[in-house]
């Protein structure tokens, strides 16, 4: 179990970003801007699990520890094959509030974005792992390590952020 220790920050693709990134792929014609609906936007960014809850991707948990490897000493193209998560979509416990951030966008253009924040989040994830290469104690030592210096979501550590911190449960928070 990952309990987090910094807000988790969620930016799905939405549906409407991928049909504009594929128009302009396909040459067609760019519409006239939509008017922003705030509350549209926010729930576009929610990664939903196949019983609707709320998600995030397990290549997600996946990569940080990957990125974690370059301060634990360990080969990145030895740990990608020593782990897995059997999962695409990991179930966040928690209850979501709005955010609206100020970003800048392609050549320093302001925008304002509105996004899920979990202040309170756990992740129940499972990992399969390859034991003549890596020991259980290592992977909770490399979760806690990307936990710490890496992170999930938007604005982690990892993107020069404070948020998606996270560290792996103790017994007794597991039991709490």
């Amino acid at each position: 179990m990952l309990i987090g220790d910094s807000p988790l920050i969620v930016h799905a693709w939405s549906e409407k970003a991928k049909r504009q990134m594929l128009d302009k792929q396909m040459k067609k014609a760019t519409k006239a801007k939509e008017a922003k609906d705030p509350q549209a936007d926010y729930e576009a960014c929610f990664y939903r699990t196949a019983s609707g809850g709320y998600g995030f991707p397990a290549i997600g948990v996946k990569a940080a520890m990957i990125s974690a490897c370059r301060f634990a000493d360990l080969k990145m193209t030895l740990a990608r094959g020593a782990f897995h998560i059997d999962a695409e979509m990991l179930d966040v416990i928690g209850e979501p509030r709005p955010r609206e951030d100020m970003v800048r966008v392609g050549m320093g253009t302001a925008d304002i974005r509105y996004r899920p924040e979990f202040v309170e989040w756990r992740i129940p994830v499972t990992i399969k792992i390859n034991a003549s290469v890596i020991s259980p104690e290592q992977v909770a030592n490399l979760l806690n390590i990307a936990g710490f210096g890496v992170g999930i979501g938007e604005w982690r550590p990892e993107k020069n952020g404070q948020y998606g911190r996270f560290h792996v449960a103790s017994s007794a928070e597991v039991g709490s």
